[in-house]
């Protein structure tokens, strides 16, 4: 299924098994396969039929960045959401088991697939998570 990438098989194996956080009034944890009632319920409450789960930390997940440069990367994607008119809401990424720290994002919503790829690539990410109607995370790998 990702044998095109160019992400390392082990990096793979942790996005599909970290735990992505939605935080707000509404909080949830998405799964990658998993269908997720409160992400449906979600997307009803605003009116939309899919949101990624987008980070700007640790660009193609290398932890070259301090904690200060992630910061401004995560305030700079918050930026372009704003300056996009797009509704989004903090989340957290974190593998439950591995030591790789949680990273800043955001549920975006009623973020296109393609839009969502496309604002991965300019955050110099490896991967988004991406929900369509149905509710279940996906892992799209964008190399």
């Amino acid at each position: 299924m990702f044998s095109a990438s160019v992400i390392d098989r082990e990096l793979i194996q942790a996005y599909l098994e970290t735990h992505y956080h939605v935080h707000g009034d509404a909080p949830a944890t998405l799964r990658v396969g998993e269908p997720n009632a409160p992400l449906a319920a979600l997307h009803d409450a605003s009116g939309v039929t899919c949101s990624a789960f987008i980070t700007a930390w640790n660009p193609f997940s290398q932890q070259a960045c301090d904690d200060a440069t992630n910061a401004r990367r995560q305030a700079a994607l918050a930026c372009e959401l704003t300056r996009r008119g797009l509704t989004f809401i903090d989340g957290i990424g974190q593998h439950p088991s591995n030591k790789w720290p949680g990273e800043a994002s955001f549920l975006v919503l009623g973020i296109p697939l393609e839009d969502a790829k496309a604002l991965g690539t300019e955050f110099e990410q490896n991967a988004i998570i991406w929900s369509g109607a149905d509710a279940v995370p996906q892992l799209i790998l964008l190399r």
